[in-house]
């Protein structure tokens, strides 16, 4: 039997995000960004590379710190300029705010790191007859989104114990609203609450990057109605 690799998280989320047969995206391509950013915040952190920091409160920026527990290379372009971006000359970011500006780009970068490996293809769809036509990118293959979600599966029938991996891609599907599109029989308000159990009885640091993407995703919404 093949074995599978397991994905960089930013990635099974990436795919989780999108519709196999259409490639059209389930939720905000902004507020997908912001969950890129938190999990590739997150690999770094059970990598042993990023140090999330308690609220300081003698700062005048409330919140958490980023600090680098070290900064040899992991050998992932995108987590490597995610380190790079937290060299230790430079003052530690607030977390939010590091995720807000390294999500900038990130849904591109994303992408395109997927195609190069050969996950994803770009397809044309036309339309009307042929004279219009939209770029979209599918799966080279189901395995690459149906794995993620079979282990998320697993997880909320209480099939299968959480990984440290396993249990941060359930916190993010959780804060971005995906629960709806894991194709799974149960309501998706109590499937939501389960993954977020799950999630919160991992890692402090990664319960609070998590907490911090829902946050900046709730500063789009907010922002959208000013």
């Amino acid at each position: 039997m093949t074995t599978i690799p397991r994905l960089p998280l930013r990635d099974e989320l990436f795919m989780l995000a999108h519709d196999d047969d259409t490639g059209r995206l389930h939720v905000h391509r902004r507020a997908l960004a912001l969950g890129l950013a938190g999990a590739v915040l997150i690999d770094l952190h059970l990598a042993a590379r990023v140090i999330v920091d308690p609220p300081d409160p003698t700062s005048p920026v409330p919140g958490q710190r980023l600090r680098l527990r070290t900064d040899r290379p992991v050998g992932d372009l995108i987590a490597d300029a995610a380190l790079a971006s937290l060299h230790p000359t430079r003052t530690a970011p607030p977390l939010r705010t590091w995720l807000r500006h390294f999500a900038v780009d990130l849904y591109d970068r994303t992408r395109a790191g997927l195609v190069t490996t050969g996950i994803l293809r770009p397809h044309r769809q036309r339309r009307l007859a042929g004279i219009a036509h939209r770029d979209t990118y599918l799966p080279t293959h189901c395995k690459w989104s149906v794995v993620p979600r079979a282990r998320l599966c697993y997880l909320a029938q209480g099939r299968e114990q959480p990984n440290d991996h396993t249990a941060a891609l359930a916190g993010l599907v959780a804060v971005l609203g995906l629960t709806t599109h894991l194709y799974l029989d149960n309501d998706p308000t109590t499937l939501t609450t389960r993954l977020t159990t799950i999630a919160d009885q991992h890692h402090r640091a990664v319960r609070d990057i998590t907490a911090a993407v829902d946050a900046s995703i709730g500063d789009l919404a907010t922002a959208t109605y000013r």
